[in-house]
């Protein structure tokens, strides 16, 4: 807009520059051939009046000798060519003169030029209020016009940022326009929906080899159970209870992908909640609960949450691990190396823990608990201690008085 403003500005000061230089130069050369003409009647008029004319009647039409004044003067010197000279020492009135030396006498005249240079200044004038009435309709025309685009531009720059943020539903939306800005919300769109029906059908093959996986290993895990006891028989059950544990996430994260988990709230006491997902699983940490937090949630799912943010804890940060509740938030803390900056920046990914020091691992907890979180309506939220180890936070909905006590 500025640049528009500039430019518009620019231009009409260019032009302004030019008519005047055009017309103050054309006036100066009709003052010129002016004075030139009055020179040469004076010249005639000057020789028929032959020696009998005296001072006195010369200067009645036309200035002879020291009545000239002296810059023209200056410009006569002693030659017999015409000078011309526009004298401007009395603002009030301008004169164009021109002189030349007659028989041995320098002889002028001057043509008043008092009217053209007030047209200038008149024109001036009038160009200056023609400039002015022009930015005051082409200024706000030109932010209109703007504006109108980069409203356009912003809708795609908001709807690439939802894309990004994982809204593939997103679409610039509105008519399509033949236009550059149209071109791009095209190509936006059109990026979308290629996104979208990749990630579909990657969130189509997880379900798919989850679901074929599943009755093979039903049969494995069922035949490492009749295999008689020993050291071999304790490693197959182990890796067959791994991977029954990865198919199972599998299925739980393509379930998450494709939205058809639903949640079932009812008023759940957290702090027994975090104690007993403790219990169930099996996991140590030192659990500080701040008076007596009752939330409104999916238990089950809130269970899965923090099973996951502790187990993950345990496997990828470090001892001591510990659970606050207060409020509405649980925070799960470490005392490992921290997040990666990876994770920190694009969140938890599938099959990718970050860093070798966080340990192995197959990087869906972090996603289930993410996807599980979204369910519930709650948010994670994941950082590193200043200290040093890494913090989740789980920051559960508000409920009303009305909702926690049933009614």
């Amino acid at each position: 807009m500025a640049a528009v403003t500039l430019s518009t500005i620019a231009m009409a000061l260019g032009m302004g520059v030019l008519v005047h230089q055009a017309t103050e130069t054309r006036s100066m050369g009709i003052a010129r051939d002016s004075a030139l003409r009055e020179l040469d009647a004076a010249v005639r008029d000057f020789r028929q009046a032959g020696p009998g004319l005296d001072d006195s009647d010369a200067r009645a039409r036309y200035a002879v000798g020291d009545e000239l004044p002296d810059p023209l003067l200056a410009r006569i010197g002693s030659g017999i060519m015409p000078v011309t000279w526009y004298d401007d020492r009395k603002p009030v009135r301008l004169s164009m003169w021109a002189a030349r030396v007659v028989d041995g006498r320098p002889l002028g005249v001057s043509v008043d030029v008092t009217i053209d240079d007030l047209s200038r200044k008149a024109l001036d004038r009038h160009m200056r209020y023609a400039a002015v009435a022009t930015l005051a309709v082409v200024v706000p025309a030109t932010l209109l016009a703007a504006e109108l685009a980069l409203r356009r531009l912003r809708r795609v720059a908001g709807t690439a940022r939802r894309i990004r943020h994982g809204e593939l539903d997103a679409r610039t939306g509105g008519r399509t326009r033949k236009d550059e800005i149209g071109e791009i919300s095209s190509a936006v769109d059109h990026m979308a929906d290629a996104l979208q029906e990749r990630l579909h059908a990657e969130q189509r093959f997880t379900a798919d080899v989850a679901h074929e996986l599943r009755t093979p290993l039903t049969g494995l895990v069922t035949a490492a159970s009749l295999l008689s006891e020993g050291e071999v028989t304790d490693l197959v059950r182990g890796r067959a209870r791994v991977l029954r544990g990865l198919v199972d996430d599998l299925l739980e994260v393509s379930r998450l992908d494709a939205g058809a988990e639903e949640a079932e709230a009812f008023p759940v006491p957290l702090g027994e909640l975090v104690a007993d997902s403790l219990r169930r699983a099996g996991l140590d940490a030192r659990v500080d609960v701040v008076g007596e937090p009752v939330v409104r949630t999916d238990a089950r799912r809130l269970d899965r949450i923090v099973t996951n943010l502790v187990v993950n804890a345990h496997c990828h940060g470090g001892a001591p691990v510990r659970i606050t509740v207060e409020g509405t938030r649980v925070v799960v803390r470490d005392g490992g190396p921290g997040f990666p900056a990876e994770i920190l920046k694009h969140g938890p990914q599938r099959f990718r823990t970050g860093a070798a020091e966080r340990g192995r691992g197959h990087g869906l907890g972090l996603t289930i608990a993410m996807g599980q979180a979204h369910v519930i309506g709650a948010r994670l939220e994941l950082a590193n201690a200043r200290e040093g180890g890494a913090v989740a936070t789980l920051v559960l909905p508000e409920a009303a008085p009305a909702e926690l006590s049933g009614e």
